[in-house]
């Protein structure tokens, strides 16, 4: 069994909840990223923020994203898994919480990376490409194909 620790990113982009929303989709934007995760001081995750987030709790209810912190809008539920949980385990949280993205956690709670539904899809496309070769390669037609040409006997070159 695979464990996410194989497959998530760990250059996670983090914020504080202190910080601004402004600030915050600003680094979004410089980072191509469509997701913060809101660490503590010991770098623990504490809450997420995405792009629809922003959209939805700060710009569709009129805030100022000058004025609105991080802390205001984020997720603060957030639900995380350790390294060592399994990609099935993690892919099971996805679609019982609808959500998208798992912050990873080491053994001592900090944030090591961020798991996300991409990549999970992403690995199993690739699971389903090596198993359609091997089906491929592997028909009952090329394994008897393979064994006749195992017992023929070797072809003399002619004089």
């Amino acid at each position: 069994m695979m464990s996410v620790e194989t497959i998530c990113v760990r250059e996670v982009d983090v914020a504080r909840p202190e910080e601004l929303a402004q600030t915050g989709a600003q680094r979004m934007l410089a980072r191509k990223v469509g997701t913060l995760v809101i660490v503590n001081r010991l770098h623990e995750p504490i809450g997420i923020v995405t792009d629809r987030d922003l959209t939805v709790r700060v710009l569709a209810e009129g805030r100022d994203p000058s004025q609105t912190t991080l802390v205001d809008v984020m997720t603060r539920q957030v639900t995380t898994v350790s390294a060592e949980t399994s990609v099935e385990d993690a892919l099971r949280l996805m679609r019982v919480g609808s959500f998208r993205r798992l912050p990873v956690t080491d053994r001592a709670g900090k944030l090591a990376g961020l798991v996300s539904l991409d990549d999970i899809l992403d690995l199993l496309s690739h699971e389903f490409r090596d198993i359609g070769r091997l089906l491929v390669d592997e028909n009952p037609e090329s394994v008897v194909r393979d064994w006749a040409r195992l017992a023929e006997p070797p072809s003399v070159p002619s004089a």
